[in-house]
């Protein structure tokens, strides 16, 4: 935890902050450029269009904006690169995503199919310090040095009482605050 502050001041100091000016569309489309580097390695404005359900024109457009910025490489017709700061950029958006997605499943026990639809929703206005305190949360909770505590327990009993239905029962833990899905 200490790390990660000292290395945000030290991004800070250095000018490197990554600023937030850009569009949810546009933070999803470096989102899933990211997710399909790490999963095929070239990247085609048709598996795009396919993994956002948009258009190739609309695919084509928004790269063409992306490049523009110096968030991407793409020639007409070949595949689509992110950038080095193209791919900070995609791998903040990943993590707020993720720092919400473990949130929701595993403090909150919301189903794993609500909780992607949520995260993509709301991972676009996460400011970086809530992210980290977010993060900082659930790591907390999920892997603190005496387990998971018994009032997340209790929670889950509470919420099944209530006629809410939770992905969790009270003694399953599948997943930690480090872990990932799908991406590097």
């Amino acid at each position: 935890m200490r790390a990660q502050t000292e290395k945000r001041d030290k991004e800070r100091v250095e000018g490197r902050t990554l600023g937030r000016h850009r569009s949810p569309s546009m933070e999803d489309y470096l989102e899933a450029i990211g997710t399909l580097e790490d999963e095929h390695g070239l990247v085609r404005v048709t598996q795009l269009s396919d993994a956002l359900n948009v258009s190739k024109p609309s695919v084509t457009a928004a790269v063409g904006r992306l490049a523009q910025e110096g968030l991407v490489m793409h020639e007409k017709y070949g595949s689509v690169e992110l950038t080095p700061r193209g791919k900070a950029v995609a791998d903040d958006v990943w993590k707020r995503h993720e720092a919400l997605w473990i949130f929701l499943t595993e403090i909150l026990g919301v189903s794993e199919e609500t909780s992607e639809e949520d995260a993509c929703k709301l991972e676009h206005y996460l400011s970086p310090d809530a992210t980290e305190r977010l993060t900082c949360f659930v790591e907390f909770v999920l892997e603190g040095e005496k387990g998971r505590p018994q009032w997340l327990e209790d929670f889950y009993i509470a919420l099944t009482r209530m006629g809410l239905a939770t992905n969790r029962s009270p003694d399953r833990r599948r997943g930690t605050a480090t872990a990932t899905r799908g991406r590097n």
